[in-house]
C-alpha cells in the first residue's frame, strides 16, 4: 500500500521560548489536522521591547502529515 503526504505551513509564537512556540503550533494544528509525522523549522525570529529584551519567540514552520 502506498502512502500520500501533505504539508502545510503555519506560524506560532510564545512569550517563553522557541520550544513553546512550535509546541504551541504543533498542539493548535493537531486540533484539526490528524496524523502529523514532522515539523520543518523554517524561521525563527523574536520581537523585542525598547531595551533588547525578548518579549515573544515566533516560528514559522511546515508540517509535514499523512493524507488517508
Amino acid at each position: 500500500m502506498s502512502t500520500v503526504a501533505k504539508v502545510i505551513e503555519l506560524s506560532a509564537a510564545s512569550s517563553r521560548g522557541i520550544e513553546d512556540a512550535v509546541q504551541t503550533g504543533l498542539t493548535r494544528c493537531a486540533q484539526s489536522v490528524k496524523n502529523i509525522r514532522s515539523a520543518w523549522i523554517n524561521e525563527i525570529s523574536a520581537v523585542t521591547d525598547d531595551e533588547g529584551k525578548v518579549v515573544e519567540w515566533r516560528v514559522n514552520m511546515r508540517i509535514n502529515f499523512l493524507v488517508d
